[in-house]
């Protein structure tokens, strides 16, 4: 019921009002644009959002946005906890992989994406290196656009999961 919630919201552009305040900034790196996730397969589906990152894999928060600005969720974390504030209420997870896997359906591996959307493989796992991105944790990260400031992330496993992302600046 979550998971459609927050899909419904990001992809039908419902404006949930009031579903989630805004937290102070935490700090670190910060990174806005847009975002879509898709999925393949029998369950197909997606949903696209505007996203601002900030802090760090190791304490931050993500914040997902309808295309008029209006807050559908928010995420923050430390080392301790992962707190997810939707219009479903507030839920608490232990990591962003788990957070991730309950609120989009599929594991995605957040706590990268902040070295991914900087065209550079996370250094928390191995990585191979391919000609316009690399290999990490099971994905294919295409950084060729990355000057313009497209990322693509696809999940290699089925089933095939894109992540895509056009930051506001390169």
């Amino acid at each position: 019921m979550r998971r459609r919630a927050l899909v419904a919201a990001c992809a039908g552009g419902a404006w949930l009002a009031g579903c989630a305040s805004v937290a102070p900034p935490v700090g670190g790196e910060r990174l806005a644009g847009r975002l879509s996730v898709s999925v393949e397969g029998d369950a197909a589906r997606a949903f696209h959002a505007g996203f601002e990152l900030e802090g760090s894999a190791q304490s931050g928060g993500l914040s997902l946005t309808t295309p008029l600005g209006t807050q559908v969720a928010r995420a923050d974390w430390s080392p301790q906890q992962v707190r997810l504030r939707s219009g479903d209420g507030d839920r608490v997870y232990p990591d962003l992989e788990s957070m991730a896997a309950d609120a989009l359906g599929e594991r995605v591996p957040l706590a990268a994406l902040f070295d991914w959307l900087r065209g550079r493989p996370w250094p928390g796992a191995a990585s191979a290196g391919r000609p316009q991105g690399f290999v990490q944790l099971g994905w294919v990260v295409d950084v060729s656009r990355r000057s313009e400031g497209w990322v693509e992330a696809r999940r290699i496993d089925a089933p095939v999961v894109t992540v895509r992302a056009k930051l506001d600046t390169p």
